[in-house]
């Protein structure tokens, strides 16, 4: 971690932005990213009371377009792509054949014929190599649009005034998971309605030369209502408070939507074969049956944070494994998500405990997620 360029890394249109407002950077798949600019609990915070600011440049869009591009990712894809309408978005999975989790995606129908696929930074060269080799037979063009787009994001109860001070669109109207073209500070971009923190809120896909001016005029607006800038450290502990999976901690090649509790993205309905459907089906069959682990939420009754990878323990046996774990700003107290066995995955399970450095700590098993905002 540092404040100047990493060697051979990638960086955002507002870089050099960062940089001046003091950020603490890092090397994120590839990506200098800042991950705090001050206090990672006061960005936390404000997000979840006020608002946020987000550099998020480093995820990748893939266009998908042409008469058989909705076929396409019907096919490369476990969810119904081809039932999403213009103007929405869904989350969705890629898989291998054998079912296991390549990325979790979010992708929107743009048009009647085009969609953006928003892939994951470490998994975006994946994700774009089994789109493009998935595509072969189809009437469609799978095209790498990682350096078209900036992505910015202003997330917290406050979002809906900032973003509604600059732009004429018809924010009350757009559902979440749902975009639409506009102008944001005269700016042009695509304005969805989705995010990552648990809270209200928008991301912003414009072209980089625009990025600055964008996140300069969302600066200015949200002063009056605390927005604050937001590093990628806030944004994890945030997901984590929501209970959203992230790839190579909950989701991984080694485990299918199933093993993560999120077969309900998996559609057997929809036409056609696809990529993995036969696999997931053994699995959907596995998890209805006997599941070998389940994901819940830890909450620490002391105060020792749990980190990825320490084993969780009953009775002196090892019963499962952390895959992320953090201090809680909103709770007080650290929390984690882990894969359990199935009989120590109910909410109140007596006797669960972390193995942090050889000490069991108590955790109590609760149901995620461990926040969820009012409506």
């Amino acid at each position: 971690m540092s404040s100047s360029p990493t060697a051979g890394s990638r960086r955002t249109a507002l870089d050099a932005l960062h940089r001046g407002l003091g950020a603490t950077m890092t090397d994120f798949a590839g990506w200098d990213m800042p991950l705090r600019y001050g206090s990672e609990r006061d960005e936390h915070l404000a997000v979840r009371t006020k608002a946020g600011l987000f550099d998020l440049s480093h995820m990748g869009e893939i266009t998908v377009s042409g008469p058989g591009a909705a076929a396409l990712l019907d096919h490369a894809l476990v969810g119904n792509i081809g039932g999403v309408k213009p103007g929405r978005a869904r989350y969705t999975m890629i898989c291998r054949e054998d079912g296991g989790i390549l990325d979790d995606l979010i992708v929107y129908r743009l048009a009647d014929t085009e969609y953006l696929v928003v892939a994951n930074a470490s998994n975006a060269q994946v994700v774009l190599d089994a789109l493009v080799e998935r595509a072969a037979g189809f009437d469609a063009e799978v095209r790498d649009d990682r350096d078209a787009y900036a992505l910015l994001a202003v997330q917290g109860p406050e979002s809906p005034g900032v973003l509604a001070a600059l732009t004429d669109a018809d924010l009350d109207g757009l559902k979440y998971y749902a975009g639409l073209p506009g102008t944001v500070a005269g700016v042009p971009a695509l304005i969805a309605r989705t995010g990552y923190t648990g809270e209200d809120g928008f991301e912003l896909f414009v072209k980089p030369e625009h990025a600055v001016e964008l996140w300069q005029a969302l600066a200015k607006a949200g002063e009056g209502v605390g927005l604050v800038p937001c590093g990628l450290s806030c944004r994890d502990t945030l997901r984590l408070e929501a209970g959203m999976p992230l790839y190579g901690h909950e989701l991984s090649t080694g485990l299918t939507p199933f093993d993560a509790g999120l077969g309900r993205v998996v559609k057997f309905e929809k036409d056609g074969d696809f990529v993995g459907r036969t696999a997931l089906a053994a699995a959907a069959e596995r998890a209805a049956s006997a599941p070998p682990r389940v994901l819940v939420g830890l909450v620490a009754e002391g105060r020792r944070v749990p980190r990825a990878g320490y084993q969780v323990v009953a009775d002196g046996q090892v019963i499962g494994e952390v895959t992320s774990g953090a201090p809680s700003p909103t709770l007080g107290r650290p929390i984690a998500m882990a894969y359990v066995d199935a009989t120590h995955s109910a909410p109140g399970t007596a006797g669960v405990g972390v193995d942090i450095r050889g000490s069991h700590e108590p955790y109590e098993v609760v149901a995620l997620p461990f926040y969820k905002r009012q409506k």
